[in-house]
């Protein structure tokens, strides 16, 4: 059976769109003229958008701009839409037309032709219901666009946190575990004083929470909305109580306490936000590079390398060494994290890259900050679960390492001087012996206080405030 199609006007001409889809002439155009990535939005900002719609199309149904006929249907597609149908549909490339408009039309059209459907009309008709004229009326890609990608990063702050929460949490359980296994410390990859493997467990969870609190702290920006502002910041188009009707709806359909922004100038030229929330999570990325690298290095061997910390064998690491375990999962989160910092990277030219009253690199920065929540959402929850929870120490291991590391010459210094206990370090690497034997030969202390002296759990208590 031959294709049907249909045909649909715009200012520049008409076109033919096939019969059976929801997007019309302006995503047409779109598709054609951006063939770019193959990649699409995220899922949570085409809920983002269609909660957008729907809180809108409420606020002029209250204002008398839409009649409850059209306005209803409108309504009812932008839910359905909401409940994850006809995803399928928004098929502009993330990399489109400036500020969005792309996408922005590829919303209105799918929700316009979806209710002329729910109306008993042909899909097109849109003399009867426009995609512009009441799909959008009242509004801009101007205003809906930053208003979707704060919403957008809103929901998927709300998906990180409980991962992010719960990473820490596993370290925290590391930390108690491994709280008597006592190792060398290291200063420059190189012997340092002594401390317990728990005590590193529980400063890679300080961080990871405070990264939190970063984060925390970024998103109060993104509460403040653009939305209401139309073109440039000062309403044209939009009945007087449309702002606050749309806000209202917006924080009931949502859950967030979103406001209108306080200078809606402001709040459209500049994405201030949207910069600070990607270097957030710029900084967590940085944090877990660091975590990744540092359960690498303790892991290395294990004949050869630290052999502090065993990790879980989750896969064969070699396709010719039999037996080779690597550590994968922290192998993945650095590529992850590596691909957060390039995607901040790209946010943060697109951030500068504002023009007077707009900026028009919203599509790119939309795209990067989400795929940078995604990247957390999908894998941190695997690394938990398949890395820091397996994780196993060597304690045996780990103390005669310590015991035997020359940096225990710096317990001297208060009794020898700093050039002294430096000469018998020095002793201690040539010869191979630890520095309590070298002590006991040179009969610099008895037994009783090199026992005392060079006692490891005292060494590795947290320090008198």
């Amino acid at each position: 059976m031959p294709r049907q199609f249909r045909i649909e006007r715009d200012s520049i001409g008409e076109r033919k769109i096939p019969a059976e889809v929801y997007y019309g002439i302006q995503t047409l155009r779109a598709v054609e003229n951006f063939p770019v990535s193959g990649l699409r939005m995220d899922d949570a900002f085409i809920s983002a958008y269609a909660i957008i719609k729907l809180a809108a199309g409420r606020a002029n149904q209250e204002l008398g701009v839409l009649d409850a006929q059209r306005g209803d249907a409108i309504c009812q597609a932008a839910r359905e839409i909401l409940e994850g149908q006809f995803r399928d549909q928004f098929v502009v490339d993330v990399f489109q037309a400036g500020a969005g408009t792309s996408f922005h039309m590829n919303v209105n059209e799918v929700i316009a032709n979806r209710a002329l459907e729910i109306l008993g009309r042909p899909r097109g008709d849109y003399a009867f219901l426009s995609p512009n004229d009441h799909v959008n009326s009242g509004q801009s890609t101007n205003d809906t666009f930053p208003t979707a990608i704060h919403l957008s990063a809103l929901m998927l702050w709300k998906d990180l946190q409980p991962i992010l929460k719960a990473l820490i949490s596993a370290l925290q359980r590391k930390a108690r575990e491994f709280d008597s296994v006592i190792k060398p410390g290291r200063t420059h990859l190189q012997d340092a004083l002594p401390l317990r493997l728990g005590q590193e467990f529980q400063a890679y969870a300080r961080a990871l929470e405070r990264s939190l609190q970063h984060l925390e702290h970024s998103r109060q920006d993104l509460l403040e909305l653009a939305i209401g502002g139309s073109a440039v910041g000062t309403g044209v188009n939009t009945q007087p109580g449309y702002r606050s009707r749309v806000i209202r709806h917006l924080r009931e359909l949502s859950g967030f306490p979103v406001y209108s922004a306080t200078d809606l100038r402001e709040a459209m030229a500049s994405r201030q936000a949207v910069g600070n929330v990607s270097g957030a999570l710029r900084s967590l990325a940085l944090e877990l590079i660091r975590l990744a690298n540092d359960l690498r290095l303790m892991a290395s061997g294990p004949a050869t390398g630290l052999n502090e910390i065993r990790f879980p064998a989750v896969q064969p690491g070699s396709s010719i060494m039999p037996g080779k375990v690597n550590p994968v999962m922290a192998e993945c989160l650095n590529m992850i994290a590596f691909q957060i910092l390039g995607n901040d990277t790209a946010v943060a030219f697109a951030v500068q890259a504002g023009q007077l009253e707009l900026n028009v690199m919203m599509p790119l920065m939309a795209h990067n900050l989400l795929h940078s929540f995604r990247l957390l959402i999908n894998f941190l929850p695997v690394f938990t679960r398949k890395a820091i929870n397996g994780i196993q120490a060597n304690p045996k291991h780990c103390r005669e390492l310590a015991e035997k590391s020359a940096a225990l010459g710096t317990l001297l210094n208060p009794r020898l001087g700093y050039l002294q206990a430096a000469a018998m370090v020095k002793t201690s690497l040539t010869t191979g012996k630890p520095i309590q034997q070298i002590v006991r030969e040179r009969g610099l202390l008895n037994d009783k206080q090199i026992k005392a002296l060079f006692d490891l759990e005292r060494l590795t208590r947290e320090p008198e405030a």
